[in-house]
């Protein structure tokens, strides 16, 4: 009797789990395969289905509503066809971006890149400390250490002052309800909001879709957008070396306008709050003469649209392309991307950490790059401290910087924020970083990672059937 009911409760949700994947499922091997798994593992591949298999972004109307000022921010001053300085090359690729987006390439901008918290976390700091108006937050991790202690500080004095303070923390990333660094703030009066978190506490853990984003707004009008989280790892200690490396942006100009849509939009899923006014939006004065523009995706209506964008700027590249991220497991798309490249004669150049922070992408890296050998790049990899940098540029003439690595978790599943940049300028500046890199890291041999023990090419391979959720 107990085995028959076991059986009806497994086909019951097996039927209605493959119902689900055959509707909403885009990808057909992924309807496939959350099919086969959920009728061969009984029960358990359900919940698993239920765990990591269902998009539980819904953005209600009401939480997609951009205010009237958010919406005259994105009246852009440019767009492709009146670029004083875009190169013909790069035509194609700006009208991509402005198709995915809806935005324009803004002129009158500045950039200034940030090694490390070294550089960015005191600039930071002293921005929220003079802010006048507003200032909004969004980061994945707010570690409650000697840094993170040091932005509660500085966002609480801001609070005090009569400045708008608006901090989005990632639910998962920064320690569910029980970060002390939001408990300090919710404490001294400023307003918080939890990305994707759950009324049940186990939950939590199941929940697949997470706000990645790494933004910093002041006024309005100056941000600070990369791959910095908050917390000491990113800071050379006098006891002991940084344990992570990064690269974060300050940028000035209209672009700020475009990055504080974004944050408004998720802010307001996130708490129902809908940013307007001049505190928020108050035009932007050109600070440069820089072309940019922000690109965000995510598991909703904005699916895609940064994996798209960089299979875009694969396409343009006719002689260089220079990539750094701390996960390098593109899917198909990409990967015949990178292929299609190199079968142009274009040097693509891929540069990964020897070990990052979680193994098992360590593992599945392994493995997906010697199925990627014969696409003709070259990877290296960076010894000693972790690299978190995420940076990409095409022939000298654009590159894009932010929050997205170049896996599935980044470019299908998390909520992801970058700027791509027209600048010669800025290209050259980020190059001079990747050759650095280069410099002091040592070439992947193929032929090594082919003499891989079994176990150990067993393991990775393992590893890599996980690809669309790492």
């Amino acid at each position: 009797m107990f085995y028959g009911a076991l059986l009806v409760a497994h086909v019951l949700c097996a039927s209605a789990t493959s119902a689900h994947a055959l509707l909403y499922k885009h990808e057909v091997r992924s309807a496939i395969g959350w099919i086969g798994l959920v009728w061969l593992s009984p029960l358990i591949g359900a919940g698993l289905y239920f765990g990591f298999g269902i998009n539980r972004v819904a953005r209600r109307a009401a939480k997609q509503h951009l205010s009237r000022a958010g919406s005259r921010a994105l009246e852009g001053r440019s767009s492709c066809g009146q670029s004083r300085a875009l190169h013909e090359s790069m035509q194609r690729l700006c009208q991509v971006g402005e198709q995915l987006t809806g935005m324009r390439l803004v002129d009158g901008n500045s950039v200034e890149i940030l090694e490390n918290g070294d550089a960015a976390y005191p600039k930071m700091i002293a921005q929220i400390e003079s802010a006048k108006r507003s200032v909004c937050l969004s980061t994945y991790i707010f570690r409650p250490d000697i840094v993170g202690d040091r932005f509660v500080k500085a966002l609480g004095d801001a609070h005090n002052r009569g400045v708008e303070v608006r901090v989005l923390v990632d639910a998962v990333g920064s320690g569910f309800m029980l970060s002390r660094s939001l408990r300090q703030l919710r404490a001294m009066g400023v307003k918080v909001a939890l990305f994707m978190v759950s009324d049940t506490f186990w939950r939590m853990f199941l929940i697949n879709l997470r706000n990645h984003k790494k933004l910093l707004l002041i006024d309005g009008c100056r941000g600070y957008i990369g791959g910095l989280n908050l917390g000491s790892e990113n800071v050379m200690w006098p006891s002991r070396k940084r344990q992570v490396n990064d690269i974060h942006f300050f940028l000035q100009g209209p672009i700020i306008e475009q990055l504080m849509v974004d944050f408004a939009r998720d802010w307001a899923f996130a708490s129902d709050e809908v940013l307007d006014g001049p505190c928020w939006f108050s035009g932007v004065a050109p600070a440069g003469d820089i072309e940019c523009r922000a690109v965000s995706s995510g598991p909703d209506d904005n699916m895609g649209k940064i994996e798209t964008l960089f299979s875009a700027a694969l396409g343009t590249a006719r002689e260089h392309v220079h990539i750094v991220t701390p996960y390098f497991l593109p899917d198909e798309k990409l990967s015949g991307a990178l292929l299609l490249a190199s079968l142009r004669g274009v040097k693509v150049e891929v540069i990964v950490p020897e070990k990052s922070d979680h193994r098992i992408m360590d593992w599945a890296m392994r493995s997906h790059l010697s199925f990627l050998q014969d696409h003709g790049f070259e990877c290296y990899l960076t010894p000693s401290t972790f690299d978190h940098a995420k940076l990409m540029t095409v022939d000298g003439k654009w590159c894009a910087f932010g929050s997205p690595n170049w896996d599935a978790r980044s470019l299908r599943l998390n909520f992801e924020l970058l700027v791509e940049c027209f600048s010669q300028k800025v290209v050259s500046e980020i190059d001079a970083l990747i050759a650095e890199r280069r410099e002091r890291s040592k070439p992947l041999s193929f032929a090594a990672l082919s003499r891989r023990s079994l176990p150990h090419k067993l393991r990775d391979s393992t590893a890599r059937l996980f690809l669309p959720y790492l």
